[in-house]
């Protein structure tokens, strides 16, 4: 008797692992759909939009946009090391900048969200420089800093810092006050609320405040190396324009936003991995 219903059970599990496994397959399926046929209508609106432009005479020469021109272009720009290099010198200033502005903006976040006389002493100072553009800081940074090095990391923390700081202030308010009340009652240490309540409540608003701040720094740093450096995807625009060489700065635009996509899908993984929304 026993056999015949651990047997049964285990026809249900397999039934219900392999029903999981079916709407898992097809969810896949179907947002794979969706993503190729996103990425086909783009493609043909690039397209059209150059062949009309083209039409005319005088534009003849927006045909170096083309998608045919522009995916003509990587193999030239991948065999000589431009894009790994424009990727690992803005990747780094990237990682630096945002690791700043999660250092930073995660505490002062939380500080934000649980003080209630920080919160109102700092709140009109915090919203009015975060509505001060990234880029105007850089005529100071450039005299502040030593180089043009820590110049851009300082533009993309100072940029990214923001989204940071509120999320984590936003996600902190939402934190029902009874759990500290209880971790209290029961012992808890400072950094007990820390570790045990504040961080795993918040982990959903925190990250979701890192996928912001990553747009707007991956955002910042193309202009930003414009000016003053010689390496990274900015400058590789910039000297593509001065050099005419149209195509390969269609290849560069490609190629970030290409990463920029691929940085926000990692960011969105973790969001479903690490925060207790998942469940």
């Amino acid at each position: 008797m026993s056999g015949n219903t651990a047997a049964a059970s285990g026809m249900v599990s397999a039934g219900v692992t392999g029903n999981c496994l079916s709407r898992a397959l097809k969810a896949t399926a179907h947002n794979s759909v969706h993503f190729f046929v996103g990425l086909i209508a783009l493609g043909a609106i690039w397209w059209a939009a150059i062949y009309y432009v083209t039409l005319d005479p005088e534009m003849v020469g927006f045909r170096d946009f083309s998608p045919a021109s522009t995916f003509a272009a990587f193999p030239e720009i991948w065999e000589d090391g431009t894009i790994q290099a424009a990727l690992a010198t803005s990747g780094s200033r990237l990682g630096w900048g945002l690791g700043l502005a999660i250092l930073i903006g995660v505490p002062i976040g939380i500080v934000f969200g649980r003080v209630r006389w920080f919160q109102n002493l700092f709140n009109v100072p915090f919203q009015f420089m975060r509505m001060i553009s990234p880029l105007s800081w850089e005529p100071i940074a450039v005299v502040v800093f030593t180089g043009w090095e820590e110049a851009i990391i300082f533009l993309i923390a100072i940029a990214s810092i923001w989204p940071v700081v509120f999320s984590t202030a936003a996600g902190l308010s939402k934190v029902d006050p009874n759990w500290f009340k209880v971790a209290r009652n029961l012992g808890a240490k400072p950094y007990h609320m820390v570790t045990r309540i504040i961080i795993p409540a918040i982990m959903f608003d925190v990250l979701t405040g890192i996928r912001l701040a990553l747009g707007v720094a991956w955002i910042v740093i193309i202009p930003a190396e414009f000016l003053g450096v010689t390496s990274g995807f900015g400058y590789a625009i910039e000297d593509a324009r001065e050099s005419l060489e149209y195509a390969h700065l269609m290849a560069f635009v490609v190629s970030i936003g290409a990463v920029g996509y691929v940085l926000d899908t990692i960011c969105v993984l973790l969001i479903k991995r690490y925060s207790w929304h998942r469940g």
